[in-house]
C-alpha cells in the first residue's frame, strides 16, 4: 500500500509540475502588495503577498531576495508555491534593495551596490523578517482582516537568494561570533538559492546547532559579483550541517542568476531549462515534506524521487 501510495505520489506531482509550468504564463496567482511599519524600529517594509486559489488555514512561506532586488522578483517561485497550496510572503529591504541602484547613474551602480551589502544592512534584513511575522500573527487574530484565520503560523517556511539566503540562514539557525543567534523559531523550515559560509567563522561552528530542516541550492558555477561569494564557500555549508533532514543540489553549469527570473549581466552560461523544473520540483516536495507532513512527498524526496527530474551531472545528496 505504501509503495502504490508512493506511486501515486509521484505521477500527481510530476502533473502538477509539468501543468503549473504550462499555465504559469496564463494563470497569474492573486497577489496583494502592502507595506508593513514596524513601529519599534520607524521603518517600512514593503511586501508581496500570493494567495493561493484554496480559502483554508494553509502554510505560509516568507522569502528575502537578493542584494539590489525587490519583493517583485523571484515570481516563477511565489506562482509555482502558492499553486500548490501556500501563501508566500515575499519580503522587500529598503537599504539593499533595487532603491540602491535605481537613481544612480549607470557607472555608479556597482559601487552603490557593494556599500549596502554591510553589517548595518544584514541587521536590518534579520528584524524584518521578524517583524514581518509578527505583523502576520496579528492579521491571523483579526476578524477585520481579509487573511483573519487563513495562515497556518504554527507551519512557517524561510527561504532566500543570495543575501536573501545569507538572511535565511541568519533566521532559522546559523550562529554568530560569541554564540550570537538571530534565529526565530517560528520559522519551521528552509530552503536557502545559493546559500554561504562566513569568512570569521569556521562552517562547523556556524551551522552545527541548526535543528529544523534545510534545504540548500547551488550551482556549479554560482558566483556572486559582489561579497566574494565562491562556489567553495557554498559547497561548505552542507558538510556542517547535523544530521537529519538536511539537503542539497548542486546544478551543474548553474549560475548565480539560475535562481533567479531571468539572466543577469555578465553570465557566461546559456541557461537550462531544466534548472527552474528542479527547483520548483525539490522546493515543493521539500515544502510538502515539513510543512504539511505529507509522508508521500518525503518518501519521494528521500528515496528515487529527485533522480527522475535531476540531470546526469547534477549533485544530489541528503543526510
Amino acid at each position: 500500500m505504501k509503495t502504490l501510495n508512493l506511486v501515486k505520489y509521484f505521477f500527481f506531482f510530476l502533473f502538477t509540475i509539468l501543468f503549473s509550468l504550462k499555465i504559469s504564463a496564463q494563470n497569474k496567482a492573486e497577489w496583494h502588495d502592502v507595506t508593513i511599519k514596524d513601529s519599534v524600529r520607524h521603518r517600512l517594509i514593503p511586501i508581496r503577498i500570493y494567495l493561493p486559489a484554496e480559502n483554508s488555514h494553509v502554510p505560509v512561506v516568507l522569502f528575502s531576495h537578493g542584494l539590489g532586488g525587490s519583493r517583485e522578483g523571484s515570481m516563477f517561485l511565489a506562482e509555482h508555491w502558492a499553486a500548490h497550496g501556500y501563501i508566500c510572503i515575499f519580503v522587500q529591504h529598503p537599504g539593499s534593495d533595487d532603491s540602491v541602484w535605481k537613481e544612480k547613474p549607470i557607472l555608479q551602480r556597482m559601487k552603490a551596490m557593494r556599500e549596502a551589502a554591510n553589517l548595518k544592512n544584514f541587521m536590518l534584513r534579520v528584524k524584518d523578517i521578524s517583524a514581518v511575522i509578527d505583523e502576520l500573527e496579528k492579521w491571523n487574530k483579526n476578524k477585520e482582516h481579509p487573511l483573519y484565520n487563513r495562515m497556518d503560523l504554527t507551519k512557517i517556511g524561510m527561504s532566500g537568494h543570495s543575501f536573501g539566503a545569507v538572511t535565511t540562514q541568519a533566521v532559522s539557525g546559523q550562529t554568530f561570533q560569541s554564540g550570537i543567534s538571530f534565529t526565530d523559531t517560528r520559522i519551521k523550515a528552509a530552503v536557502m538559492f545559493s546559500p554561504s559560509s562566513p569568512k570569521n567563522l569556521t562552517p562547523k561552528k556556524s551551522f552545527s546547532n541548526v535543528k529544523i530542516p534545510w534545504m540548500l541550492m547551488t550551482g556549479t558555477n554560482d558566483v556572486a559579483v559582489i561579497g566574494d561569494q565562491d562556489v567553495k564557500s557554498r559547497l561548505e555549508v552542507f558538510p556542517a550541517l547535523p544530521p537529519k533532514d538536511k539537503y542539497e543540489v548542486v546544478l551543474y553549469k548553474a549560475e548565480h542568476s539560475a535562481f533567479t527570473d531571468r539572466a543577469l549581466p555578465g553570465d557566461k552560461e546559456k541557461r537550462n531549462p531544466n534548472h527552474h523544473k528542479v527547483i520548483l520540483a525539490l522546493s515543493v516536495a521539500f515544502w510538502d515534506s515539513y510543512l504539511r507532513n505529507d509522508a508521500n512527498a518525503k518518501l519521494w524526496l528521500d528515496g528515487d524521487g529527485p533522480y527522475t527530474i535531476l540531470e546526469k551531472e547534477d549533485g544530489w545528496q541528503k543526510k
